[in-house]
């Protein structure tokens, strides 16, 4: 199936989202050709806010509060695009479960459920999507990793109502986070009680049937990491899987390929170390953005990204700082193409122009700040950032004020 989505503005308010079918498709198209979806924002940023929320080039869809949720407080959030309906769809997570909300049309999003912790509530909570199977795992003592049809979202009668899972590992008791390689549909969960914290496989390949496959102890505890089908400059490890991991302390990368035999290529460090968060590789696969998420805190000064040059595996090299423009503290951040759209916690979510990365120049060109009441070094606000929905709507998860769907002001 190939489909164009097509925006134009109506009035001052509002979008028309036109969905274009072109090519056969051996499923059903549940969208017709040239079908409309006219979008209103709840509040543009018009002279700096969006109601009360400062912001700059970036409007407010929707906002769902964690009351109306059911939870107390927010973490994690993932996106997914249904690829049979195309419907858009936020996955909440939150500290007593995930809550799956139909964003198609943010002005009528409907919260269809909940799926509840495995054990207990956590502060901490992250999801990934593979094949249209959501993935769950958790700081809460014993939970594992659930399993959850999210093609079941489709079939929702009289929501809000209460999921159960499809499925459940329990070859490790609490992960503070997972990554999935969709390549090789492998998931990477990290921050586990085995392999010293370090990176535990997953074998996806056969759903609603994880595998474990091993894992990576050498380079000790794994915060966050990132897993991918290499295919950048180094052509010594062209097609061959690469784990990069942000370790607290370092950076390390990993050749993932033979999970029987991980093979650790290289690490590196930096100046001024507070705890190596999380980081994403560009797209290109030559740099890797790392947030480190209490350098602010240990050492003062603005929001700081760590940026390394990875032309050479073997050999990482520390490239520059980017200093943002508050003393926030950064949390996740995710690329897509030249843009870097970036958890700020108090700070809420920058959207910051890499284009100029070689000559070590970034420049912020958006934001939308979830947090109003201040910039202050502490952990309130946005937690994560999803901008990967081919319709160009933007899920932010906050702390303490539940799910935004934001998206770049009309032109």
């Amino acid at each position: 199936m190939w489909f164009n989505k097509l925006y134009h503005p109506i009035k001052n308010t509002s979008y028309v989202l036109t969905l274009v079918f072109l090519v056969n498709c051996s499923k059903k198209d549940v969208f017709e050709s040239g079908e409309q979806i006219i979008i209103t924002p709840m509040a543009e940023c018009i002279n700096g806010f969006a109601g009360e929320y400062p912001c700059n080039d970036y409007d407010l869809l929707t906002h769902i509060s964690l009351e109306e949720i059911g939870a107390e407080k927010g973490n994690d959030c993932w996106g997914w695009t249904d690829p049979e309906t195309l419907k858009e769809y936020a996955l909440m997570c939150t500290n007593s479960g995930v809550t799956f909300v139909d964003i198609t049309d943010p002005a009528k999003s409907i919260i269809l459920g909940t799926l509840k912790t495995k054990t207990e509530n956590s502060p901490w909570r992250d999801i990934k999507v593979y094949n249209s199977i959501a993935y769950i795992v958790s700081e809460a003592p014993n939970h594992g990793m659930q399993l959850f049809n999210l093609i079941g979202l489709r079939n929702v009668v009289n929501p809000p109502i209460e999921f159960t899972e499809d499925a459940f590992y329990g070859e490790f008791g609490n992960a503070h986070n997972l990554v999935i390689n969709e390549d090789t549909g492998y998931a990477y969960a990290v921050g586990t009680s085995t392999f010293d914290g370090g990176p535990h496989f997953v074998d996806l390949n056969s759903p609603f049937n994880p595998i474990p496959a091993g894992g990576f102890a050498e380079g000790t505890y794994s915060h966050d990491a990132q897993v991918v089908t290499y295919n950048g400059p180094d052509t010594d490890y062209t097609n061959r899987e690469i784990l990069i991991g942000s370790n607290e302390t370092e950076i390390v990368i990993v050749d993932v390929t033979d999970k029987e035999n991980p093979t650790a290529i290289s690490s590196v460090t930096y100046p001024n170390i507070g705890y190596s968060h999380q980081g994403w590789f560009t797209e290109d696969f030559r740099y890797f953005l790392l947030g480190d998420e209490l350098d602010e805190q240990n050492f003062g000064g603005n929001t700081r990204t760590i940026i390394f040059d990875l032309t050479d595996l073997d050999n990482p090299t520390f490239h520059f700082d980017y200093f943002g423009e508050t003393e926030a503290i950064d949390h996740n951040g995710y690329v897509k193409g030249d843009l870097f759209f970036q958890a700020s916690y108090t700070n809420g979510v920058r959207i910051i122009d890499i284009s100029q990365i070689r000559s070590k120049s970034f420049t912020e060109v958006g934001f939308f700040d979830t947090h109003p009441e201040n910039n202050s070094t502490l952990f309130d606000g946005a937690w994560n950032v999803y901008p990967f929905f081919p319709s160009g709507n933007i899920i932010v998860s906050d702390i303490d004020r539940g799910l935004f769907v934001i998206r770049k002001s009309k032109s």
